[in-house]
């Protein structure tokens, strides 16, 4: 099998409004230039694979099942609009558990590159915490952050003492794009 790159995404706050800890459908709020953008690496023919942290699962907030619910919505929505996904992993542990699958731990990305045949060192990473930059160094992928849901914050706060910078820092994820298309022609 040739392996070929990829483009993983962070979910909350990256391609949906981070609102804590997500425990009802009704607060799951697509952002309006997240369809548009992953459409965008569809037609490039990237795989879009979401890689995201969920361990309000592993705390009792809420049933594994409305993880489920969540990215059930974010499918028809993203279809609606004419986009689609490879594939959705998601880790419901908690830091505590300490598992291989819990970003930035490389897990979730190893498996997706298994299971799809995906190139990790020509991949990249985009979310809004350094944890999803890390992520990406971790694999030997790019790592992008976006400036929303915590990026704007954790780079304001935290950014100077990261040991490695990300590869590029995006407005938000239809900006990430621009700039990863750019690094696939």
């Amino acid at each position: 099998m040739r392996l070929r790159p990829a483009v993983f995404l962070d979910r909350d706050g990256t391609i949906s409004e981070e609102v804590g800890y997500l425990n009802d459908a009704s607060q799951f709020r697509m952002f309006p230039f997240a369809a548009g953008a992953v459409r965008r690496l569809n037609d490039a023919r990237l795989p879009v694979i979401v890689v995201t942290n969920q361990s309000g699962v592993g705390r009792g907030f809420f049933p594994e099942s409305m993880v489920h619910t969540v990215h059930e919505l974010m499918i028809q929505q993203l279809k609606a609009a004419g986009a689609h996904l490879t594939a959705i992993y998601y880790c419901p542990h908690t830091f505590e558990d300490d598992c291989d699958c819990r970003k930035p731990k490389p897990g979730l990305l190893e498996r997706a590159a298994r299971e799809h045949g995906i190139d990790l060192p020509n991949s990249f990473v985009v979310g809004d915490r350094y944890g999803d930059v890390e992520l990406a160094h971790a694999t030997g992928s790019r790592g992008v952050l976006v400036r929303t849901g915590y990026g704007e914050q954790d780079l304001r706060e935290n950014g100077i003492a990261w040991p490695r910078q990300p590869d590029f820092v995006a407005s938000d994820l239809a900006a990430a794009v621009d700039w990863i298309l750019r690094q696939t022609k």
